[in-house]
């Protein structure tokens, strides 16, 4: 199974988790929802579920969608296929969740896996940011030897992409910073907390993100709002 195939697999089995869709509905979720497949079609995706039915990850109902209204039985239209998660399928993905190695924090596959970080444990959450970081931070490393060796000899259009490059990676690594930092701290405030507060420290709750102030909406603390 190639890696990209592998992606789309734990993309479909993690959205038909939260409801069962026909196969129209996935795809529009999979462009809408996760970037990483805008370029996905229907001839690469029901071959993706066909299998996730065949290794008994899935099961096929006739039947109208989630939010389509039931076929007139006289139409003779076709019912739509839809899509359901089996217990089986259920098991698999919250393994695919679990998993923390180099895959889970490679340029495609995470932002597949970020996507679905509210369903993935606080612990999870920080080792695939903390690998990512780490990955990104020798990238820039590398980035920033080469471009110190070579630009003397590339002309400015070549050194502005370059430079270009090297900045979206600090940006990265900036804003990886603040998921980290944020994680920590709703953990820390967790683990402080009496009864039952503290036991939820490794569930799939968003507590830790970072609050980034809507830009729309007047600073209560700004007299010139009122």
């Amino acid at each position: 199974m190639s890696r990209r195939s592998g992606i789309l697999e734990f993309a479909v089995l993690g959205l038909l988790r939260e409801s069962p869709m026909h196969g129209y509905e996935l795809r529009k979720r999979l462009n809408t929802s996760l970037g990483v497949f805008r370029a996905f079609s229907y001839g690469t995706l029901y071959p993706c579920l066909k299998t996730l039915v065949a290794n008994g990850w899935l099961i096929e109902e006739s039947g109208a969608g989630p939010t389509d209204a039931p076929a007139a039985p006289l139409t003779g239209r076709r019912a739509k296929i839809v899509y359901r998660l089996t217990a089986e399928g259920k098991e698999h993905f919250e393994e695919l969740l679990s998993q923390t190695g180099p895959d889970a924090y490679e340029d495609e596959h995470f932002a597949a896996r970020f996507a679905f970080f509210g369903q993935t444990s606080r612990d999870v959450r920080m080792r695939v940011l903390e690998g990512r970081r780490s990955r990104l931070e020798e990238r820039l490393e590398k980035m920033r030897l080469s471009f110190a060796r070579t630009r003397e000899r590339l002309d400015d259009y070549t050194l502005e992409l370059q430079r270009h490059g090297m900045e979206s990676v600090e940006r990265e690594v900036r804003w990886l910073n603040e998921l980290i930092e944020s994680e920590r701290a709703g953990r820390d405030q967790r683990r402080s907390g009496p009864g039952e507060a503290a036991q939820q420290d490794t569930s799939g709750e968003t507590g830790g993100l970072p609050r980034h102030r809507d830009s729309t909406r007047p600073d209560p603390s700004d007299d010139t709002a009122m």
